[in-house]
């Protein structure tokens, strides 16, 4: 059974103290994800207090470029005077970015970092990812991350697979015991193909699970678009109890595999109801005529 995690991508800055606090207040729900980019560049800063709680667990990003991040890189030789690009994988970049989210939000060690979308950097994705995943694994050697992993929008339609991956941080961490244990991409009525893939024992899904990797699904309701794309016809189909945004949600938990759905929420009542909804996953049956008639639209 996926449990819930709380992304923080979309959740309003008012709302980040109360929504940790309600993730954190049940062990199975402890887990925070974010990225240095988030909320404008604020979320490591407003996270910073509420994850004060060493219960709760939390994963971020390292890749891209902003404003001021590019300036306090350059600042600090992470980056060269002249970088340009918006995206960086870089070993000296991303060991610069590790130091940076400890710091600001105030983690002695990150349980997880993710490289995020390497399929926007300006280099090869592979070689990007070889000197991130050289980077990471000498963060865990000096004890500041306990574990990395890829998040991706779209890498894994063509451009990398998980055994991909396991190979080349094998390589880099010269053992098959390596640090690279979680992945993270959209999983959703929207974005259904790595479910379809899953129910048939295929694609990244079933292969980072096949390797005891943990697998984040984000964006399950697609940006919040979903709830205003399903129809009713489909949400009774799904469960007739349920609201759209319920029936969506559902949709992302049940696929096998998946360990963790991360729900961008400012909404205590939504994070309840998600909570619910997720203890009574859809068997690979039932998920599958779901898709069969999605597919028939």
């Amino acid at each position: 059974m996926a449990q819930l995690g709380l992304g923080t991508y979309r959740v309003k800055p008012s709302a980040v103290k109360r929504m940790v606090a309600v993730a954190g207040d049940n062990p199975d729900t402890a887990w925070v994800d974010t990225a240095p980019g988030y909320l404008g560049g604020e979320a490591h800063v407003l996270l910073k207090a509420p994850l004060g709680r060493p219960e709760i667990s939390v994963s971020t990003k390292v890749g891209y470029v902003g404003g001021r991040t590019a300036e306090a890189a350059q600042r600090d030789g992470a980056l060269s005077a002249s970088w340009a690009a918006a995206h960086c994988l870089d070993a000296a970049f991303v060991r610069w970015q590790c130091d940076q989210s400890r710091a600001e939000l105030g983690r002695q060690q990150l349980d997880l970092v993710f490289a995020h979308n390497p399929e926007s950097n300006h280099r090869d994705s592979y070689d990007a990812l070889r000197t991130a995943f050289e980077a990471l694994e000498e963060q865990v050697s000096a004890g500041h991350l306990g574990a990395y992993g890829v998040a991706t929008w779209s890498g894994f339609n063509s451009l990398f697979t998980v055994p991909e991956l396991d190979s080349l941080a094998a390589e880099v961490a010269g053992t098959p015991d390596h640090h690279c244990r979680a992945i993270q991409l959209p999983v959703s009525l929207v974005n259904a193909t790595p479910i379809e893939q899953a129910l048939s024992g295929q694609g990244p899904i079933a292969e980072a699970a096949h390797r005891g990797w943990e697998v984040y699904a984000s964006a399950p309701l697609h940006g919040g678009e979903l709830p205003e794309i399903v129809t009713p016809e489909l949400r009774d189909f799904i469960d007739p109890r349920l609201t759209p945004a319920e029936a969506s949600l559902l949709i992302a938990g049940s696929c096998p595999g998946v360990s963790r759905v991360l729900l961008s929420t400012s909404s205590v009542t939504h994070w309840h109801e998600a909570r619910t909804v997720l203890k009574q996953p859809l068997n690979a049956s039932t998920l599958m005529r779901v898709l069969n008639v999605l597919a028939s639209d």
